[in-house]
């Protein structure tokens, strides 16, 4: 669909709007988000346009005269893609693209069912990414096709196509959406009886806003060489390792990262995966204390937690990048008061040490900075556990 990095970067710009309600500088953050999505899809996005309205425009999202605007630059600098970071209809997508044409009209959530096509390695993944395009595709039909014309080639001509060939195309698609959910429906099974098979080991599952770091714990932890890289939803599908620490063993898996919008279609395709996160017994919740927006990425996470049923699970906190992490020193004599911005890392510390109700600790995963006591922590959760299971087993095996 897009272009990978091998081959010539295209050009995007990226667009949203700004409610009555919405902080602009949140709005900013998500389009730097939006933008690193779009270089993870192989896309150079690097103007940005925004609109203030007080609710989306029913037919095009933006009003006219914006849009005009982002077509003439487009046209004038050769844009390829329009990405918009909210979800939009079918009509929309439609009505834009023919103000925009030749370019390609997106979404946040298509753009990210792209990059995780782009990851799928397995069979298993390949599928459930596949069925949550379906599912996205469904609705959308009758507007999408002239835009999957351009983007797929190979769907062929159908200008002015009637309402019957719209019903045989949505018929087509739900029998494949069926065959796929067949499909996973038995490899669930097969994955079911695998991990009852495991017997009753302790197991930890590692959640978190994708690219905090959880493969590269995963690896220092087990010992492994899980992939892990400085990229959006690098790890899609779950690994899970038998883990050691002393005389303590227990199960550990590394599963998809969550983000901010995670298309419903993809929560969907993915949940038999993420069964991984509801039947573990602690989660360790990894994040980025790097990212200025680390507060609300937690609450993301949190709130996804909680849609797949796995919100009532104990919480372990894991702070990661504190190498990385940097603040504003806080002028005494400002008339503002001090912000997130400018707590040092001692105070960040201090604060969540004394609020948080979960247990918590700050590590450098890349400078193995804290990692002695992320295992004694990780050993006395597990040991606990263990022991309530096992009681007359003290460890000696």
């Amino acid at each position: 669909m897009y272009n990978t990095q091998e081959e010539k970067i295209e050009k995007a710009v990226l667009i949203s709007i700004i409610r009555p309600q919405d902080d602009e500088r949140k709005v900013e953050e998500y389009l730097d988000e939006l933008k690193y999505l779009a270089k993870t899809a192989g896309i150079e996005a690097d103007k940005k346009f925004v609109q203030r309205v007080d609710k989306p425009e029913s037919s095009t999202y933006i009003r006219s005269g914006k849009l005009q605007e982002i077509a003439d630059y487009s046209k004038e600098n050769e844009v390829t893609y329009l990405i918009f970071d909210d979800e939009l209809t079918g009509i929309q997508q439609r009505n834009i693209e023919k103000v925009v044409k030749p370019a390609i009209v997106i979404d946040r959530t298509s753009l990210i069912l792209e990059i995780f096509a782009q990851r799928a390695q397995t069979a298993y993944a390949k599928t459930q990414v596949e069925l949550a395009r379906y599912n996205y595709m469904l609705p959308r039909l009758a507007g999408m096709w002239t835009h999957l014309e351009r983007q797929r080639g190979g769907v062929g001509t159908r200008g002015g196509m009637g309402e019957t060939q719209i019903e045989i195309d949505r018929r087509i698609v739900k029998e494949r959406i069926s065959k796929l959910k067949e499909q996973l429906t038995k490899v669930d099974r097969q994955m079911t009886t695998q991990r009852g098979n495991r017997g009753q080991l302790v197991r930890l599952a590692l959640v978190g806003y994708t690219n905090v770091g959880k493969s590269t714990i995963m690896n220092l932890l087990s010992k492994s060489d899980v992939y892990a890289d400085n990229k959006l939803f690098a790890t899609l599908d779950t690994t899970v390792r038998k883990v050691v620490i002393e005389n303590v063993p227990f199960l550990l898996s590394d599963t998809v990262g969550f983000i901010r919008k995670l298309p419903t279609q993809l929560i969907e395709a993915f949940k038999s995966t993420l069964n991984e996160v509801r039947e573990a017994d602690i989660l360790v919740h990894v994040v980025d204390i790097s990212h200025p927006g680390f507060e609300e990425q937690m609450k993301v996470v949190e709130d996804t937690l909680k849609d797949i049923g796995a919100g009532n699970k104990p919480v372990y906190v894991v702070f990661n990048k504190i190498d990385q992490y940097t603040y504003e020193e806080y002028d005494e004599f400002s008339m503002e008061p001090k912000q997130a911005k400018n707590r040092s890392l001692d105070e960040m510390k201090n604060s969540w040490i004394a609020a948080e109700k979960s247990p918590c600790i700050f590590i450098s995963a890349k400078e193995k900075i804290g990692i002695d006591k992320l295992k004694k922590d990780i050993y006395k959760m597990v040991a606990e556990i263990h022991e309530g299971r096992y009681p007359f087993n003290n460890f000696l095996w």
